[in-house]
């Protein structure tokens, strides 16, 4: 039975103390966080939505939107009306033209029914444009292709003119 019992040893422990103000002002700023907006499935919004910040749209909006950051459409949310925003995923459905400034993203379950104007545009399979695309001339992104590539020998197409 004396397997169980410890002794208990002497140990005199000192309280240590931390000034934890001194760790707190070293903190670096947060950047401040974009404002969010959720219309919720079953509320209809008629009117002009203008500012900065993310909107996701579960419900309907009847009306313009004009968003300096994001528009999200879900599955379940429908958009009546033009549409101008930095970027703009859409997996519900909009009836409008649409202006993504900086990216806009059509979902397998999205569908747009109108024009959009972008840098960049991706459509996933399954999802519906009826409508034109005009794609605006921006920054170079990452991973775009050079104008002075070097091809290797297995390259069939013209070979460049030898410096």
């Amino acid at each position: 039975m004396a397997f169980w019992k410890q002794a208990k040893a002497d140990v005199d422990v000192e309280p240590v103390e931390i000034d934890t103000q001194e760790q707190y002002d070293e903190l670096p700023s947060l950047p401040t966080p974009l404002s969010s907006t959720v219309i919720a499935t079953g509320v209809t919004m008629s009117g002009t939505l203008r500012g900065e910040g993310v909107i996701q749209v579960e419900g309907i909006v009847e009306g313009e939107i004009d968003l300096k950051g994001a528009v999200i459409v879900t599955p379940t949310g429908h958009i009546k009306g033009p549409v101008a925003a930095d970027t703009v995923h859409i997996a519900g459905c909009i009836m409008g033209d649409v202006m993504a400034r900086d990216h806009m993203r059509l979902e397998k379950t999205g569908s747009l029914e109108g024009d959009v104007t972008t840098v960049s545009l991706v459509v996933e399979d399954g999802g519906h444009l009826n409508g034109r695309s005009n794609m605006l001339k921006g920054e170079k992104a990452p991973g775009a292709p050079a104008n002075n590539l070097k091809f290797g020998s297995n390259y069939k197409g013209e070979t460049p003119a030898e410096s």
